[in-house]
């Protein structure tokens, strides 16, 4: 076997360009070369992660295991996790659980497994089982507001807001002195209580960080301000760098006020940021954008390339078959 790595590092690569097919052809010429098995069916996991072809996902995270030499390391944890995934993604619920249940038997303090394993059950409808789950992960990381916000989102997802609004507001009962601004405003946001939401938010903006400029806009926008939270938005990116989050909640506030055009320029502005994390949601809202400007040769010719990418978004291939017939 040899000792370099370069086409899995190209796979690596290709993979944070989302170019998939790129990536299967690094790792296929890495497989020739002799580069490590082990580190070449991983990658070709998350590669077809992003194909959404999630059965030759599993197979390779499993092949990626069973070159394990025995001795459990960060990687046996980081493919375990990927595999899980893909066996969610497949819709085999029990094999992720069965997954997670695994990696906690070897590692009982992996936060993640539990919030991961709990967002099932509560997927499920098994309550008792998510919150369990949800107090353990909670309970290895108080200050962990994040993932606070995590839950409730999963829980108000599948039916259990009131569960949820009980984690934030027992957050906010404890006190909040450990709180930045910006943690006790998004809290409220989600809360609901967009006054001192706001007022949280608007001292945080001063604290750095886009984050508390997206909450604060998004705070106005609940509050029925959209022009404010325009300005609130627009003022960030003349000041700072390009940023694809709030590019993208610009555009969605200006579809609100009826500036399709203005939306469709914040969501290219956004595409064309390298590496934005984003690309999915931006290219179905530049979709959005040219329905409602009534171009609808050029929305049906965006969601075809759409799908080419992402063919498991049934809501996107029913509104291709609307498009088709405008």
């Amino acid at each position: 076997m040899s000792g370099k790595s370069d086409n899995i590092s190209a796979g690596m690569e290709a993979i944070a360009a989302l170019e998939y097919d790129n990536a299967l052809f690094s790792f296929a010429a890495a497989r020739e070369a002799g580069e490590d098995l082990r580190r070449i069916n991983r990658g070709e996991g998350i590669a077809y992660l992003g194909k959404t072809m999630y059965a030759e996902a599993a197979q390779a995270f499993e092949t990626a295991l069973a070159y394990s030499d025995g001795r459990v390391n960060s990687m046996d944890y980081d493919i375990n996790y990927y595999l899980a995934t893909a066996y969610y993604k497949q819709g085999d619920m029990q094999k992720a659980i069965d997954v997670y249940n695994a990696i906690l038997a070897l590692k009982d303090g992996e936060k993640d497994a539990y919030y991961l394993r709990g967002a099932i059950w509560a997927e499920q409808g098994n309550l008792e089982l998510a919150t369990a789950d949800f107090d353990k992960a909670i309970s290895l990381d108080k200050s962990d507001y994040d993932r606070l916000i995590d839950i409730y989102c999963v829980l108000a997802e599948h039916g259990y807001k009131d569960t949820g609004l009980t984690y934030l507001q027992s957050a906010i009962d404890a006190g909040t002195k450990d709180m930045t601004n910006y943690e006790k405003g998004r809290i409220c946001y989600y809360l609901e209580d967009y006054e001192n939401a706001r007022n949280y938010l608007e001292k945080a903006r001063d604290e750095g960080g886009y984050e508390a400029i997206l909450f604060l806009g998004k705070t106005y926008e609940t509050l029925g301000d959209n022009n404010y939270a325009i300005s609130v938005y627009s003022t960030f990116l003349e000041s700072g760098e390009p940023n694809a989050q709030i590019l993208n909640q610009l555009g969605l506030c200006r579809m609100q006020t009826g500036d399709y055009q203005g939306a469709l320029t914040a969501f290219q502005t956004a595409k064309n940021i390298e590496d934005n994390g984003m690309m999915q949601v931006l290219r179905m809202n530049e979709i959005v954008a040219y329905e409602r400007l009534h171009d609808f040769k050029q929305a049906a010719s965006l969601m075809s390339s759409y799908l080419n990418s992402y063919p498991d978004d049934q809501a996107a291939q029913r509104e291709y078959e609307f498009l088709q017939t405008r």
